[in-house]
């Protein structure tokens, strides 16, 4: 069954969920309320008041009206995600616990625990308590054993080459970001576009289906369009739903191919043995290798794609672990001799050639 994707659907998503294909889902990331439970009205020091999120869709009559309500919408998300597919949910103290504790009764298998630190957050006027400075992000397979979509080198990428940790330091939602009539905000919990970009760059591919069952402003579908995935937002307020579908059709569609908007994930490569380099004629058996660039260790290239050294005979990465004391990738450490340019290069190099002109082949 195709699917109509980029558009949202007026209602309440515990209804209008279960309607939608099962296993059509890549990634659903639900913004949930929070149940804030506030009872009286903030002020800063100069007596001017706090706006706050006192909508009406952020009230419960109690715990257990706030459980049942998660436990509905939850177990309406599950049989929407495909098996490679996960579930994001973000909230605050006063609910994630809450919402923890049922997608773990509802057989989900959670992944990770993301925490947003606000580096601008609203302080605590009153002075009672710590300011809050962060929210939570659980991200969840749809159960225990999936092989839930995740782009690690997108991610590291995206963090200066580095391994991205699970707190991530990013500021609110503000400034021309924000969406604004008569000079009101137009959502009160509006999250900022560069929290969705990780959420859906990490978990998704290009093409990609990104559900959001509680839509709002519409940050999740302006962030899928920017990125080349199909979005279906779900919203019960009219005047949210209408915003929403102004800010997305002012972004533009991406016209990008997909080699822009993806990450090589270098593990799912053909793999090419040492080995192929020597029927290539790449490399010739006798050859000499020089263990890393500062020219230690040598080791003589042998017809089956082993290599000798001090009497003894490994792989390229056997030998390097000996080398270098511990686990490493031979690849990234064996240095050859280039016959075109008289110059060492690292066996990896010889590789990607070799890659490059099977692909063209």
């Amino acid at each position: 069954m195709e699917i109509q994707h980029d558009r949202i659907l007026l209602g309440d998503c515990r209804k209008l969920l279960p309607q939608l294909p099962h296993e059509s889902a890549d990634l659903i990331f639900a913004d949930p309320p929070y149940n804030l439970q506030l009872r009286q009205e903030l002020y800063r020091p100069d007596s001017s008041r706090v706006d706050a999120v006192d909508d009406s869709w952020d009230r419960f009559s109690s715990f257990e009206e706030y459980d049942g309500f998660t436990r509905e919408w939850l177990s309406a998300c599950r049989p929407l995600l495909k098996p490679s597919g996960s579930l994001w949910v973000i909230g605050s103290y006063h609910n994630i616990h809450r919402v923890g504790a049922i997608l773990q009764d509802l057989g989900y298998w959670i992944l990770n625990e993301i925490v947003w630190i606000k580096s601008n957050p609203m302080p605590n006027f009153r002075g009672v308590r710590f300011t809050n400075a962060h929210e939570t992000l659980l991200w969840a397979a749809r159960e225990r054993g999936a092989r839930s979509t995740f782009h690690h080198h997108a991610m590291k990428s995206l963090n200066g080459d580095l391994q991205m940790r699970s707190d991530w330091v990013l500021p609110v939602c503000s400034g021309g970001e924000r969406l604004r009539e008569g000079g009101e905000k137009v959502h009160s919990t509006q999250k900022p576009e560069a929290l969705l970009y990780r959420v859906i760059l990490s978990s998704t591919d290009p093409g990609a289906l990104v559900v959001d069952p509680f839509f709002g402003s519409g940050t999740t579908g302006a962030v899928a369009k920017r990125l080349g995935r199909r979005w279906i937002g779900i919203e019960k307020d009219p005047a949210y739903a209408a915003a929403a579908k102004r800010r997305i059709d002012a972004v533009p569609e991406s016209e990008l191919r997909t080699e822009y908007l993806s990450t090589p994930n270098p593990r799912k490569r053909e793999r090419i043995p040492f080995g192929r380099l020597l029927e290539a004629g790449l490399l010739s058996a006798g050859d000499t290798l020089v263990f890393d660039s500062r020219g230690g260790e040598k080791a003589r290239v042998c017809a089956d794609g082993s290599l000798s050294w001090k009497g003894g005979r490994g792989s390229i990465h056997q030998l390097a672990r000996i080398l270098r004391g511990g686990p490493c990738n031979g690849w990234d450490h064996w240095l050859a001799l280039d016959r075109r340019t008289g110059k060492r290069v690292l066996i990896d190099q010889l590789r990607v050639e070799l890659r490059e002109k099977e692909k063209t082949a």
